[in-house]
């Protein structure tokens, strides 16, 4: 499985045109978009368009910058929104729980996963999320962990094979590992990954 994975954009062009020309480069099986596509909704449509334009399938999550309604309002065959659902693709099943950034817990994430529990229990599970998992190197701002600690506790609990996230510039493309799944933003320019 090859994907493409970004967050962040904030309607950049540039970064638009980066994550087109990686997808020429890489072709990815799929691309996923870890939130903030927009800067507060601004230019959705036209950031959006791009998207569908690559002809890829693209899990997409909001961030903080717009809403789950902004982005099921672009649901086609190509954009494909993932907010507090799954995707199944081959072997593998991808969970995706957008908005927030700035909360450390989300009961309505842990009670939202849950619900997919028997859907993933054979798959190799990939989270998609906006906020970045407690205590790694994507949560640091100031010597200080401000990362989602429910985040953390499902990923100690069902060892997903990767976590995407982004919401912190800061760290964009850093990773991290909890046990054995690897943690990462990507950043607006994307990190393309091979599993």
């Amino acid at each position: 499985m090859k994907i493409l994975a970004f967050s962040d954009i904030h309607d950049e062009i540039t970064y638009l045109d980066i994550i087109n020309k990686k997808t020429k480069k890489y072709d990815p099986d799929i691309l996923i978009c870890a939130g903030d596509i927009s800067f507060f909704a601004r230019n959705l449509n036209s950031s959006m368009t791009v998207l569908k334009k690559l002809n890829k399938p693209t899990l997409i999550i909001p961030g903080n910058h717009e809403t789950a309604a902004d982005i099921f309002s672009f649901k086609s065959e190509n954009l494909i929104p993932l907010h507090k659902q799954i995707y199944i693709k081959d072997d593998y099943c991808f969970y995706g729980y957008g908005g927030g950034g700035f909360s450390q817990t989300a009961n309505d994430l842990f009670n939202n996963f849950k619900k997919f529990e028997n859907k993933f229990e054979n798959k190799k599970l990939i989270i998609v999320t906006h906020f970045p998992p407690y205590k790694t190197d994507l949560d640091i701002i100031n010597k200080i962990h401000v990362g989602n600690k429910t985040l953390r506790d499902i990923i100690l609990k069902y060892s997903p094979k990767i976590v995407i996230s982004g919401h912190l510039h800061e760290n964009e493309r850093k990773s991290s590992y909890i046990n054995k799944t690897l943690c990462i933003n990507p950043g607006p320019k994307g990190i393309f990954l091979k599993i």
